[in-house]
């Protein structure tokens, strides 16, 4: 079963495609409509601005929606997370993948400083897959200025506060997403990913 790991020019796939190989993830990179569809789960990495993560992701918007609509195991991470979503106040004229409902806000300047950056624990809001063997209180690393306002309070996993509390990891049908990096954090980050190789069938 391959991972496809999609190459959009928005996300460090060095660090990730090392991580879920070291957990028995069987991975390539794909950056096209043809690989994506070829591929048996997929993997969307992010970090920058929604906006130009979106008109990366453009040509191959409906691949990546079939595949998901057919219940093909889906991990996003941070941006990759946020794009989910019907849009951000990042990039207000720009549509996300509006597979959740909600829309991303800018953390408010008292939270402090931003962008929202290190280690930051999570609380366990619900059971599923992907957070098997994770803790509350269990820590993980964090790089953002904007957080997910989810609607779909159903898919809502585990939370994190920093001066609001936001989704920290969303988990519904065969879609799951993490707002922090879990290449970058740890034993439990890597924990996380070797549930999903898991779910992937690996």
């Amino acid at each position: 079963m391959e991972i496809g790991i999609i190459d959009y020019g928005a996300g460090n796939l060095r660090s990730i495609s090392n991580a879920l190989r070291k957990v028995g993830g069987d991975v390539k990179t794909v950056s096209t409509a043809r690989g994506i569809e070829a591929s048996d789960a997929l993997v969307l990495p992010g970090v920058g601005n929604f906006g130009d993560a979106m008109g990366r992701l453009e040509p191959v918007r409906g691949a990546v929606l079939d595949k998901i609509r057919i219940g093909t195991p889906f991990l996003g991470l941070c941006l990759g997370l946020q794009v989910l979503l019907e849009g951000s106040k990042e990039a207000p004229a720009v549509r996300g993948l509006d597979l959740l409902k909600g829309h991303c806000e800018r953390f408010p300047e008292p939270s402090g400083k931003i962008p929202h950056m290190g280690w930051n624990s999570l609380k366990i809001e619900k059971k599923t897959p992907l957070l098997g063997g994770i803790e509350d209180s269990d820590y993980f690393y964090f790089v953002h200025s904007y957080y997910g306002d989810v609607q779909d309070k159903d898919a809502i996993a585990a939370s994190c506060e920093y001066g609001v509390i936001f989704p920290a990891v969303l988990s519904k049908n065969n879609i799951y997403a993490c707002q922090f990096h879990p290449e970058r954090s740890g034993e439990k980050g890597l924990r996380i990913l070797e549930n999903f190789v898991s779910l992937a069938g690996n």
